[in-house]
């Protein structure tokens, strides 16, 4: 199975990370800000730990494809949770349509992350592995 074209999710998966990263500290702020810095520690650092081959150019610690989606929709749901819980009502509704526009899109990377096929066409073709 080929890595499906995913600029457009791309983008919208990026977008909700950031919204992620600004609106969980943002609601956690208010409680701790111990818990504000270790919320950003944790949305950025896990991702860039820990990464599917053939998803990322450079893998640190190498997961299977479950894991890195359960890394996005822990993304999601930080994003729609803090949103709802920091920022008046109409950003929070944006947030929810970019996370669902987000999850729509991600479908067929997701389907392309479960599937024990995940060759790069450089890789069917015998170039360089990419990942």
């Amino acid at each position: 199975m080929e890595r499906p074209d995913d600029r457009i999710s791309s983008a919208l998966r990026f977008t909700t990370e950031l919204v992620a990263w600004v609106a969980t500290p943002w609601a956690l702020s208010a409680y701790s800000w111990l818990l504000a810095v270790l919320s950003v520690v944790v949305l950025i650092g896990l991702p860039a730990v820990f990464s599917t081959p053939g998803d990322k150019a450079q893998v640190i610690v190498p997961v299977p494809g479950a894991v890195t989606i359960l890394l996005v929709l822990l993304q999601l749901a930080a994003a729609t949770i803090a949103a709802w819980s920091a920022w008046p009502t109409y950003a929070a509704v944006l947030v929810s349509l970019l996370v669902a526009a987000t999850l729509v899109t991600e479908r067929p990377r997701w389907r392309w992350l479960l599937s024990t096929d995940r060759r790069t066409d450089e890789q069917r073709k015998g170039g360089a592995v990419a990942g």
